[in-house]
């Protein structure tokens, strides 16, 4: 399972880094256009879901993430919470 977590770190700075990448073979995003600001809306959108997977398979790799889950969705699976 750590393997999931672990090629999380690369598959987010490949978002980061291959920005342009993407916006040339998928084209602009219209709710970032409009959310971020004119022409750097889905640039910044972009590298902030590269981030994210980042963020998520760092707290993925050391642990945190059950907590975390548990602790905003525990309430609704009662049984798994500790």
């Amino acid at each position: 399972m750590r393997i999931f977590w672990i090629l999380g770190l690369p598959i987010g700075a490949i978002f980061i880094m291959y920005t342009e990448w993407f916006i040339t073979n998928f084209g602009l995003i219209d709710w970032a256009e409009e959310k971020f600001g004119s022409s750097g809306g889905t640039r910044t959108f972009y590298k902030l879901f590269g981030l994210g997977i980042i963020i998520i398979s760092l707290l993925g790799v050391s642990g945190a993430l059950g907590g975390i889950v548990l602790g905003l969705f525990g309430g609704l699976f009662r049984g798994f919470s500790n």
